[in-house]
């Protein structure tokens, strides 16, 4: 079973940066599609970016293009988004997910616990 631990988040200042990572545990990160989503009080969770097992081109919702980084270190299982230039709007639960979609059209979705991040303006 795939389990997903974030870590990194916390109260920041508008302007300042922050990064969250996420450890996958429990089957083969390679073969899995990383996200960050998040969701704000009152607000449906929304995606964020995204980054294939190969890494290759990430995806980006355009509020965040030019200032979030998605990565991935595939010896060290994690996934991680660096956060530069942050807005209060950027205030949210951020969440790590895994999706694997394989070739007979079986998805397999995972979901991490969430962790909480906050800026003030």
């Amino acid at each position: 079973q795939v389990q997903l631990v974030e870590s990194g988040g916390g109260l920041v200042q508008s302007g300042d940066s922050l990064t969250l990572a996420c450890e996958f545990f429990g089957g083969a990160f390679y073969d899995y599609t990383m996200g960050w989503f998040r969701q704000a009080p009152g607000r449906e969770r929304e995606f964020v970016a995204a980054i294939r097992g190969s890494g290759g081109t990430p995806y980006y919702t355009d509020s965040v293009k030019g200032r979030f980084t998605i990565s991935r270190d595939n010896a060290k299982n994690t996934v991680y988004l660096q956060m530069d230039s942050l807005k209060p709007e950027d205030t949210a639960v951020y969440y790590c997910n895994a999706r694997n979609l394989l070739s007979d059209a079986t998805l397999y979705t995972y979901w991490g616990q969430g962790t909480q991040v906050t800026v003030s303006s």
